[in-house]
């Protein structure tokens, strides 16, 4: 079975929203991950990580349009050219897979995410993607947590979890560092 990991910078008051404030990222905050936190290139040295055990990538359909343009032609995301990406979404046409981007497969349902999953290979990476992070996390299908947690309160935007009435979920804690300006790595194991 893969392993679906979500990974994400957020706030400590649990909102993703715009961290980079680039386009359609127009949130009064908009860039916080650049803007209001000293940069430590250690800080994001688990993008380096994450990227040895990545086999594929996810995204919601907005955040599948917002960096497929960009990460396309990015020396910084050179490696993601080539990997498989799936985009969930029921609106988005095949025909409007961005070209050159490696092998994009839509898939229309969470039931073609249970069946991804249960497919061979490695573990699938999902980026952004605030809405379909909740409802991965609501459906159960999250198996790990990868998060920057930044020291900052935003008070409004998108929230990585959902306000569901759900059972009660726990996390193992995988690993931890604490960096000088002030972000923490907080990655979890979901237990089943």
């Amino acid at each position: 079975m893969r392993e679906l990991v979500y990974t994400g910078f957020i706030s400590l008051d649990g909102v993703l929203d715009s961290p980079g404030g680039g386009p359609g990222e127009e949130h009064r905050s908009g860039g916080w991950v650049f803007k209001d936190i000293e940069f430590l290139p250690e800080v994001f040295s688990l993008k380096g990580e994450e990227l040895k055990e990545t086999s594929a990538l996810m995204f919601g359909r907005r955040s599948y349009q917002a960096f497929a343009p960009i990460w396309r032609d990015s020396d910084d995301h050179a490696d993601y050219r080539e990997l498989p990406k799936y985009v969930v979404s029921t609106t988005l046409p095949d025909d409007a897979l961005v070209p050159g981007w490696g092998p994009t497969t839509v898939l229309r349902s969470t039931d073609d995410i249970v069946e991804l999953k249960k497919s061979e290979g490695g573990a699938i990476f999902v980026h952004g993607s605030a809405e379909l992070a909740r409802r991965l996390s609501d459906a159960g299908l999250i198996d790990r947590y990868h998060l920057l947690c930044f020291p900052l309160l935003l008070g409004a935007g998108k929230s990585l979890f959902s306000t569901a009435d759900k059972a009660k979920q726990v996390l193992r804690l995988r690993d931890t560092a604490a960096y000088p300006n002030g972000v923490v790595k907080l990655l979890y194991d979901v237990v089943r």
